[in-house]
This record gives C-alpha cells, structure tokens and sequence, in this order.
C-alpha cells in the first residue's frame, strides 16, 4: 500500500536525511523542498489541494506531501546493542492509540536521546503518516522496534540487566527515583493504562502528584516529563 508523510518539517526532514522519499507532492509552492528534491534526484509533481487532500486523507497537508518506502522496525537487541554505560533508556508504550501521542513521544524520545521505543504489533497505533507528521522527524531518527508480546520482552530485558518503570497513579513520587541504571519507562494506554500482566513486570511504579482538580496527564505529556526527569537525574547541572 502506498504511504504518504505530510507537513513541510516532517517532509523537509525526511527529504534532509534522504533515501526514504520517492516522490514529492505540491501543491503550494514550496522552494526548500523542491531545491532539496533536485539535490537527491527525487521527483517533484504538482497537484491541486483537493487531490492532495484525498491523498492524505485530511487537509493539513500544509500544501506538501511525500510518497515513502515504508517505515523500517528493529529488533529490541537492535535498539540495545550499543547501551554500554548502563544507562540507556527505552520508552515501552502498552496500546497506546493515538497517533499524535505517539508522534508527540517520539520527538521527545529524540530530544533526550533515548536508544529506542517499543511497542505492540496489534491494538497499537503503529508508524503511520499522522505519526509522523507530530513528530517532526523524529520518526526517522529514533529506533522503534515492534513486539508480539510487551510482558514476555520485559523479562528478556530484565535478564539482561534493564529494569522496568511503569507511569501509573497509584506508584511512589516520580522524583524518588534516580533512574542510574538501564531502564525501561512504561507508558500505559490512555483510557486503561498499563495492563495487569505487564504491571506485574515493573520494577518500579512511579507517579506524577497532581493538586489540580484533574486526574490524570495525556499519555505523551506524562511520558516527556518522566523523559526529562530522567535525562535531569542523568545529566545534573
């Protein structure tokens, strides 16, 4: 199946990095694509906004669009094999379903450096067009390895020195921790959270404390503040 990426970022980045794009989509003007497009000899044609549209099922295309080979998955010893100060980090989200939290994690992942993000092969939101577009690039940049079973891949990880953080509110305060070894931080789904079984496979459950009248975070806010609060312990002034 044919799969598009929109947005100028996301289709400037991809176009940067070059070798995924196969064909460029205007239909506004748009000089940093079509000179980026003629430096890697990748085409560039013209449609109206209605077709472009249709092509991207949705209007905020933002006038641009890019026919890709698909988006390429890793193995978790892939995401892991160059880890070697003990401290690495891997983002593991159990369902999560919307694209944008996805997206919106991914370029977090990028911005603190994590060594990959993990997620199920079935009712999972995966590597889509929407994805990629609220990540801005980091789709491209950050290795993301899709698993038939979140639980069973925790234990292989902990057998191999990694311990496991689940984000959850009935867990210890967030800044308790000081996150000094490998870690794997558990992000659940956003109705359900995290799920009994894989719950069980957490080293340590963590909250954020909340004094406000609401609840519970998005899923993707709640995981860039455990990203940074682990990239702060890691990384101190």
């Amino acid at each position: 199946m044919t799969q598009y990426i929109y947005g100028r970022n996301t289709v400037h980045q991809i176009l940067e990095d070059g070798g995924r794009a196969k064909v460029i989509y205007l239909s506004s003007p748009d000089d940093k694509a079509e000179k980026l497009a003629a430096m890697r000899h990748i085409p560039v044609k013209q449609v109206d906004k209605k077709t472009m549209a249709k092509m991207v099922h949705g209007d905020h295309h933002q006038g641009i669009c890019a026919e890709i080979a698909p988006y390429q998955t890793y193995s978790v010893d892939n995401l892991i094999e160059h880890v070697e100060d003990g401290r690495g980090l891997l983002i593991m989200l159990d369902e999560l379903e919307d694209p944008h939290n996805l997206g919106a994690i991914l370029r977090t992942a990028d911005a603190v450096g994590a060594d990959g993000v993990i997620f199920k092969k079935n009712n999972a939101v995966g590597l889509t067009p929407a994805a990629a577009k609220v990540s801005a690039g980091a789709i491209d940049t950050v290795k993301c390895a899709c698993v038939t079973n979140l639980s069973r891949t925790c234990e292989d990880l902990k057998k191999k020195g990694w311990w496991i953080v689940g984000a959850d509110m009935d867990g210890q305060d967030y800044r308790a921790l000081h996150y000094d070894v490998n870690t794997v931080l558990v992000i659940g789904n956003e109705g359900k959270g995290i799920s009994r079984l894989l719950s069980k496979q957490c080293d340590y459950i963590v909250s954020l404390p909340m004094v406000g009248k609401i609840t519970s975070l998005n899923a993707s806010v709640s995981a860039g503040i455990l990203m940074y609060e682990i990239f702060s312990k890691r990384h101190p002034l």
